[in-house]
Parts: structure tokens; sequence; C-alpha cells
């Protein structure tokens, strides 16, 4: 059985997600942005986490840490090369590395780029893989602490996982990312139609979230950068993929 996710939101735009394995009822928060809705959504669900899987040390996916440590004696796990900026980390993770959770295991993937020591956690058996700020829907992280061939190859790799995989993201940015998307891949018809249904969604007050590798590869720009129609639009038909990448990331930086 897939295990159970509950998202909410946090901040002004983090997303917070509990998730618990329906048959042992082991719970776990993947990153801790806010105390107040994380509590909220303990409470409403009844999962009390005994784990948190951290993907990154920026501010607002660690602020919570240390309140939920003391308040659940949780285990904190994170990335090996970011443990001296995780407040409350026990243990270190790195890619290939897996963790037990319920009746299946979580794998680790290294995903630098928005920093240098990103993971991403992926469940094979359930079919998700939480991304946090290394992929987001229709978008990806800023370069924050790499350069763009990092992100370009941690990209690669989480393109790989099956088209059907379910991709939970750090943030609520899919409307601004489909506005840009569409001035670098203006023809792609998926795209057209998925930005109409994103300003639905988020005209109605719901979240874009989940998406799915499938749907990334057929209208996420920085997933695209082998498309001839993209490539002709630059003008970089020639160019080397990574290339192309750091092109379509320099122009969303200044969007």
């Amino acid at each position: 059985m897939a295990v159970e996710i509950e998202q909410f939101m946090c901040r002004e735009d983090n997303f917070g997600v509990l998730m618990r394995d329906p048959v042992t009822g082991d719970t776990a928060l993947i990153d801790a942005p806010e105390e107040k809705p994380i509590l909220a959504a303990i409470e409403r669900t009844g999962w009390v986490p005994k784990l948190l899987l951290i993907t990154h040390h920026h501010a607002d996916h660690v602020e919570a840490n240390l309140a939920l440590k003391k308040r659940f004696g949780l285990k904190i796990i994170g990335p090996e090369g970011e443990k001296d900026r995780i407040p409350g980390i026990d243990d270190t993770v790195r890619g290939g590395s897996t963790i037990g959770f319920g009746n299946e295991e979580i794998e680790v993937i290294d995903t630098p780029g928005h920093t240098a020591g990103h993971v991403s956690y992926y469940m094979p058996q359930s079919g998700v893989v939480f991304a946090a700020d290394t992929l987001f829907a229709l978008g990806c992280g800023r370069l924050l602490e790499c350069p763009p061939d990092v992100m370009y190859e941690s990209l690669k790799n989480l393109s790989d996982l099956p088209p059907d995989t379910k991709v939970y993201c750090g943030h609520e940015y899919t409307l601004s990312n489909a506005r840009f998307a569409l001035t670098v891949d203006p023809d792609n018809k998926a795209l057209q139609a998925r930005a109409k249904t994103v300003e639905a969604l988020r005209e109605a007050g719901r979240p874009t979230l989940p998406t799915t590798i499938g749907d990334e590869l057929t209208t996420n720009p920085f997933l695209r950068w082998s498309d001839p129609s993209i490539r002709r639009h630059l003008g970089m038909e020639q160019a080397s993929s990574d290339a192309v990448f750091a092109e379509i990331r320099r122009r969303k930086d200044n969007f």
C-alpha cells in the first residue's frame, strides 16, 4: 500500500508534508517550515511523527526543527554535506543511502544546485519523490550555491524516474513558473492547457501540487533542454543541453 500524504501550506508559499504508512502507522515529516501549521496538520490527521527528513539547510525548511524535536522527540535526518547547518540533526544521508520507513525504503538522491548538499527523497514502492527546492512544478530552484551544470545533472537524475512518479515540491510557485515557461516554449499546446488549469486552481485557492515526472517532461522547460522548438526559440539549435538549461535559468532569474 502506498503511503498516505497530507500536504499543507506554511509561511507564505512553503508546502509542509506529513506522511504515514497505513499498515504500520509510521509517520514522518518532510522539512519543517513552520511549527504552527505543522501542529495543525498533526492535530487534523492524528498522525504523530517520529521522523523528520530534511532536504536542505535553508531557514524556511528547518525553522521548526528544534521545537518539533522537543515536543515529539522525533529523529532528524538530513544531508551529510549540510549537517552543520541543520538544527537538531541526529543522522545524515547522502545519495545512495536508504532509510527504512514502514514497509518500504526511502532512497536518497543527491540533487545539488539550489544548495550544495540538497537531497531528494524517493519512495519507489509508493511512487513519490520529495524534491523540495530542486524541481518545482514548471520550474526549478534558483542556483544559489552551485553552477548551472550541477543543477542540470540533478534535474537529469530526477527526470529519469518513472513518468507516473508523483512529485512533491517545496513551494507553490507554479503560476509564476507557468507564465515564464510560456515565454520560452510558446508553441507547446500541453503547456498552454496546463497554464490555464494552474490559473484556475490558484483562483480557487487550491494547490497545484503534486505534479508528476511525466507532466514535467511534457511542460517544464527546465527539463526540456533537448526540445527543438525551445532551442529554435532561444537560437541555440546546436548548443549543448546544459548550455540550453543555463540560458533558460538565466532568463528566469531576470523574468
